[in-house]
């Protein structure tokens, strides 16, 4: 009975613990801050906002190649920071498209601490600021990879965009949270679900979802059934080979995200290469 009792206490210490250090596991932000020379080379300037409890968050912006050209917002996944996606993105800025990248609290040298409320009020300033850059809903395209999949869903539910672009989405944290520990009642432990299921069918912009089907830390199952739930138009593109974060290893993948793009937020003209 005693070997029962410290058994189960144990196993309450664990549930308690990863409780306690969730937003850590989820969040794991380091403190690195991105490489200037990077966001030289690109042409890329920072931008800041500030948000409503004080802090001055850091972004990274390249303007479009002029005023009809569309702009990506991009949300980036919980490990590393902005100027970590540079290079996966240089295709789509050499076709002349915008790249603005979230500067997540807590990350990449921004102070603050992340959080489910806190990372969407972050978004929501960010999608102002662009506004007032003269950028019209109708050249905004919602960029989400892994963790910023939730928050561009998100957003893209309550403003008007171009087109919503997820790259290896999830269902909900909660629920990819309960597969990888499964010993755990990690469902109900998860304070920032990011329920992106609940919201996808109220997307009404065009739908870019990809996914790699040897993808292992988001299954390729969560996307396909976020993109099931989602609203036509939509497009799944999945990548045989591809894990979760290697999509744009393969040549084509970029070269059909420009595409959608082209389609659905510069129907008009064709830009760059």
């Amino acid at each position: 009975m005693n070997i029962i009792v410290a058994a189960f206490g144990g196993y309450l210490a664990i549930v308690g613990a990863v409780f306690v250090m969730q937003r850590s596991l989820l969040y794991p932000a380091g403190r690195i801050v991105p490489d200037a020379a990077v966001a030289a080379t690109a042409g890329i300037r920072t931008v800041t906002t500030r948000t409503a409890d004080g802090l001055d968050l850091t972004h990274w912006y390249r303007p479009p190649v002029d005023d009809e050209a569309p702009v990506l917002v991009v949300f980036h996944g919980n490990a590393g920071h902005v100027g970590d996606r540079v290079p996966k993105l240089g295709e789509l800025m050499q076709a002349g498209f915008g790249v603005l990248l979230a500067g997540y609290r807590g990350y990449g040298g921004n102070p603050g601490q992340p959080s489910e409320e806190a990372l969407s009020a972050d978004a929501r300033l960010l999608l102002d600021w662009l506004a007032r850059q003269g950028i019209a809903p109708e050249r905004t395209v919602l960029y989400g990879e892994s963790l910023g999949t939730g928050i561009a869903v998100k957003m893209a539910t309550e403003r008007v965009a171009a087109a919503v672009i997820l790259e290896a989405p999830y269902t909900s944290v909660a629920e990819v949270a309960q597969a990888h520990y499964w010993y755990l009642p990690a469902r109900w432990l998860v304070l920032d679900k990011w329920n992106s299921l609940s919201r996808i069918a109220r997307i009404e912009a065009p739908l870019l979802l990809m996914h790699g089907l040897r993808d292992r830390t988001i299954p390729a199952r969560y996307g396909r059934r976020l993109f099931e739930a989602a609203v036509e138009p939509k497009q799944l593109l999945l990548v045989d080979d591809g894990q979760h974060t290697d999509l744009y290893d393969f040549p084509d993948v970029a070269r059909q995200v420009i595409d959608f793009v082209r389609t659905h937020a510069a129907p008009s003209r064709q830009l760059g290469p």
